[in-house]
């Protein structure tokens, strides 16, 4: 189940914000139906990469025994 301020992990590419499988967001609302999420990335600086209408399908909840990577967000 995931919950608004939970933190998520994209499970597909979105090329045209410039995010990747992987990346990891916070949930910022979700629907009655728990069907979709609106889901905040943002940069180490707390920039807003993009705010998006997600699918359940799109994002998963965080594993406790993953380690997070960074990477250089290439400009779309």
């Amino acid at each position: 189940m995931v919950r608004e301020l939970d933190t998520v992990v994209l499970t597909r590419d979105i090329e045209e914000h410039g995010l990747k499988r992987g990346d990891v967001g916070a949930v910022v609302h979700c629907y009655p139906d728990e069907k979709a999420f609106e889901v905040e990335f943002v940069t180490a600086e707390a920039k807003t990469v993009a705010l998006l209408s997600l699918a359940s399908a799109d994002i998963r909840p965080m594993n406790g025994g993953e380690i997070l990577h960074v990477r250089e967000l290439t400009p779309t």
